[in-house]
């Protein structure tokens, strides 16, 4: 398999009280195109300060990120987050004002990547597949349920015509029969539409169906069999 995101050496942290903390220590790791994986650790181990790097929300201190085999610096971060990644996070974060489709139809229009023409007929069939019917669709998001706005909210990530989704606790508002849902349309992801998915989560239900599980802990990452 092709590596779609490489971090060597990746080094994080801050001043406490006159303290100086590390978060993060000589950080390396390799994800691959097309799987599944998930971040766990303790709380407060760094898990969504990682995820905020690797998706260009903030910056490490030192060490390299390369997408696709090119420096995240070379990219841009303005550039890699609006056209190269997509992003969900825990609250959903859809603008709450617009129905499930025009928000998806302002992802299409806010990025520069190649995107049907035909946007809302392409953005029905999308949350379709995501089990959002039409009517649900064209309703206000704050008028449908917690898992339907999760639900439109990875749909929108994915709208973008992007290869790399990132994930910050997506199923801790879900219940777990809602969250077990959420879990198959990532997997669905990678398996039919062969996205890189990364997650960070404190659930193990989710993290035994990746493919990959990692766990944060002293800086490092260590993958768990």
């Amino acid at each position: 398999m092709n590596t779609i995101l490489k971090i060597e050496n990746i080094n994080y942290g801050y001043e406490d009280g006159g303290y100086r903390r590390e978060i993060l220590t000589n950080l390396s790791y390799e994800f691959e195109e097309g799987k599944f994986y998930t971040i766990l650790g303790p709380s407060g181990s760094g898990k969504t300060t990682l995820l905020s790097i690797l998706a260009g929300l903030d910056s490490q201190e030192s060490g390299t990120i390369t997408f696709q085999g090119e420096d995240l610096n070379k990219i841009g971060l303005y550039h890699f987050r609006r056209n190269k990644i997509g992003v969900v996070f825990q609250a959903y974060n859809l603008v709450q004002y617009l129905t499930g489709i025009e928000n998806i139809e302002l992802a299409m229009a806010e990025t520069d990547n190649e995107v049907p023409k035909n946007q809302k007929e392409v953005g029905y069939a999308l949350l379709e597949k995501f089990g959002i019917t039409k009517s649900k669709a064209n309703r206000l998001v704050t008028h449908i349920s917690g898992g339907e706005q999760q639900r439109i909210a990875i749909a929108r990530a994915l709208a973008s015509n992007v290869d790399l989704i990132f994930a910050d606790e997506p199923t801790g508002n879900l219940d777990s029969a809602t969250e077990q849902e959420i879990i198959s349309i990532f997997k669905m992801l990678t398996e039919k539409f062969g996205k890189t998915v990364i997650v960070v989560t404190h659930s193990n239900e989710v993290s035994k169906l990746s493919d990959y599980r990692l766990f944060l802990q002293d800086g490092k990452l260590i993958n768990i069999e």
